[in-house]
């Protein structure tokens, strides 16, 4: 059998053993699946109705409507991309499925003229989940670190604990910049008195 083509109940299988149940579970990685834009939320669950643990970065904010209507909605804060965590059987399966564009590569990492698929390390993933639900400030994304600053710890405030690298932007405010590899970062305003120099 082709770990290309052939499914078992969603799920890749390789020489007739499903893959990921026990064989190759520690071979699991976290890969991103490019995907229509508008799409993350329905992806991931189809995703996760196969049996794959997802993960699309979003966050709760508030939004006043032009009808004077207030209400709390869930904004995708990178677009198009969805985390899937799995082996590479199991990704070269999916990345067959028509609700998937492509899989995200590294050039960097790329031989001989092809391209190497993305990894995104899991301290990257839980820190970004961690800034996500926790900051108070609306999270944006950006293409590459807005500035390679000094590198800092949260010291108090609800993203106490959390590493990253302090920026300015433009007008002035303080920004806690998180790395994702590949992805850029993530941001968000932060006072000063709430961070510490890392060692």
């Amino acid at each position: 059998m082709s770990a290309e083509t052939d499914m078992i109940k969603g799920r890749p299988v390789t020489q007739g053993v499903v893959v990921g149940d026990a064989v190759g579970v520690h071979n699991r990685k976290w890969y991103v699946a490019v995907v229509n834009h508008n799409t993350e939320k329905s992806t991931a669950r189809r995703l996760a109705e196969m049996g794959f643990d997802t993960y699309v970065a979003t966050q709760l904010e508030y939004r006043l409507w032009a009808n004077g209507r207030k209400g709390k909605v869930e904004r995708v804060v990178i677009p198009s991309m969805v985390f899937v965590n799995c082996t590479e059987a199991e990704r070269l399966a999916l990345a067959r499925q028509p609700f998937i564009n492509r899989f995200l590569t590294d050039r960097a990492k790329g031989t001989a003229g092809r391209n190497s698929v993305a990894t995104i390390p899991a301290t990257q993933l839980e820190n970004l989940r961690f800034m996500l639900g926790k900051s108070d400030s609306p999270v944006e994304f950006v293409e590459r670190p807005y500035c390679r600053g000094e590198r800092v710890r949260v010291v108090r405030g609800n993203l106490k604990g959390l590493t990253g690298l302090v920026s300015h932007d433009s007008g002035g405010s303080t920004r806690l910049v998180i790395e994702l590899e590949l992805l850029g970062g993530a941001r968000t305003s932060i006072d000063t008195v709430d961070l510490e120099p890392t060692e």
